[in-house]
């Protein structure tokens, strides 16, 4: 089956360049274009497909908005688009349950990579923009500043990482590192597959939604640091 996408974005011409991206891709079916998030809400709603990119600044409501209205109403995995490598509303798109984001010059090959890890269920964390992003949110939630919000808010019932085994939490402490499956099945000097199988007890326990919770759930229970960039 294709992997079915909507791909929302105010300015026309980004739209329909990343739609014709895709839709060229084998096994990757672009099934509608929207221009602000109401309609890119409709389209979901609509058309039920696997993947959203999703702008993060559009007129009306905005991708936040969506975001958290699609993460709320569907399974549909959203990627957020932004114009810049270090952007406020990006943090709100995690919480929002946003899988990831992708800057807009983001090369071809690149997107579509982005469409078929997602759509695979996996995030978007690899970029250490993206370690920054969630390091920088969970540093405002210091204390005489609004603390950030809990990562399960939108997946269930938090956990104490007690839950977790001792390989379970350094799995989980690598992953906020922003470390593969691959760069963590060396470390542990293990399959992939065995990793594969520690990331999803992690999730699991933990009740969050996906890698990019798992990553601000490590940092907001103290398991790494702000700024801690791995090896």
């Amino acid at each position: 089956m294709s992997i079915r996408v909507v791909v929302a974005d105010d300015q026309e011409l980004v739209r329909s360049g990343f739609a014709m991206i895709l839709d060229a891709q084998p096994g990757i079916e672009v099934v509608a274009e929207a221009g602000d998030g109401a309609e890119a809400i409709a389209a979901v709603r609509r058309l039920t497909p696997d993947v959203l990119l999703l702008d993060v600044r559009m007129p009306g409501v905005d991708g936040i908005e969506a975001a958290r209205v699609v993460c709320a109403e569907s399974g549909c995995r959203v990627v957020m688009l932004t114009t810049f490598d270090i952007d406020e509303y990006v943090y709100d798109a995690l919480y929002a349950g946003a899988s990831g984001f992708l800057l807009k010059d983001v090369r071809r090959d690149d997107l579509v990579h982005a469409v078929r890890v997602v759509a695979a269920g996996d995030s978007l964390l690899a970029p250490s923009v993206t370690r920054r992003l969630v390091a920088d949110f969970v540093r405002r939630g210091r204390p005489g500043e609004a603390a950030a919000p809990s990562p399960s808010s939108a997946a269930g019932p938090s956990h104490h990482l007690g839950v977790l085994t001792a390989r379970e939490e350094e799995t989980l402490r690598l992953l906020a590192r922003g470390l593969s499956n691959a760069e963590i099945a060396a470390e542990f000097v293990v399959s992939e597959h065995t990793v594969k199988t520690h990331v999803s007890n992690v999730l699991s326990k933990l009740a969050l939604r996906d890698r990019v919770q798992a990553v601000i759930c490590a940092y907001e229970h103290g398991l790494v640091v702000p700024g801690d960039q791995g090896p």
